[in-house]
């Protein structure tokens, strides 16, 4: 209710009450992505020319462990904010929509779980 404008306030416009939050949410996300990729994508050219073994010694180690993860979070959070924008937007049958809206989170929170499991596979 305190993100609305005064005039939204009195006239009861805006939002049903989820689209502030949902905005800052991605807002949030895109933010802690940004050092998360510059991060990843240092490591990785730091990491060029070593082998699978090398590669993979380096993930076992806690630090590049659980920087990876926050970054498959924060990935797919980021990721599932946007798509559900996009389908809100662009899809206009209301039963397609929510069905759509319940696939695509489906399958971003499967792919998180899978890159977590992935990541902990070889750091433990």
């Amino acid at each position: 209710m305190k993100m609305r404008s005064s005039l939204g306030r009195v006239r009861g416009l805006g939002s049903a009450k989820d689209g502030v939050g949902h905005w800052w949410l991605q807002r949030l996300t895109a933010v802690a992505l940004v050092p998360l990729v510059l991060w990843f994508a240092a490591s990785i050219v730091c990491q060029a020319g070593g082998d699978h073994a090398a590669v993979t010694a380096w993930l076992a180690s806690p630090f590049p462990a659980i920087t990876m993860i926050l970054l498959s979070i924060a990935t797919f959070y980021h990721a599932a904010l946007g798509l559900q924008v996009v389908i809100e937007d662009y899809v206009n049958h209301e039963g397609l929509r929510l069905v759509a809206i319940a696939a695509m989170k489906l399958a971003c929170f499967a792919l998180g779980v899978a890159a977590v499991f992935a990541i902990l596979k070889i750091a433990l």
